[in-house]
């Protein structure tokens, strides 16, 4: 069986964001970007998991294209818990690589799925 890096990436991811939302909400008493960032962290690797079993090519476009902008609104969210002085450089560098890696994989994948619809 092949392994499926975008699936073990936005899993991985979720898993830091948990942690991250953790440690928010206990030591820094934000709650709502941190909880911002939990949905749509944790809603990544959802969408790619359902995409595993879509119906169609189009279904699984769709629901990767979904998981695209949950990736998309997690870096938003990390850039302004970074710009407002909740995460160090340091924390927002690890998870800002990983979810531009996650971003870069399924931008990829939508876009060789749609050639291969078309020929």
């Amino acid at each position: 069986m092949r392994r499926n890096i975008v699936k073990e990436k936005s899993f991985g991811f979720a898993i830091k964001v948990v942690r991250l939302n953790q440690f928010l909400v206990t030591e820094k008493k934000e709650y709502v970007m941190s909880k911002q960032l939990l949905r749509s962290g944790t809603s990544v690797g959802a969408m790619v998991r359902e995409a595993e079993h879509a119906e169609t090519k189009k279904d699984f476009i769709h629901k990767m294209a979904i998981a695209q902008k949950e990736i998309n609104e997690s870096i938003y969210w990390l850039e302004l818990l970074k710009e407002t002085d909740y995460l160090s450089e340091e924390e927002f560098q690890t998870l800002s690589i990983n979810a531009l890696e996650i971003i870069k994989l399924i931008t990829a994948i939508i876009t060789t799925t749609k050639a291969n619809i078309k020929n």
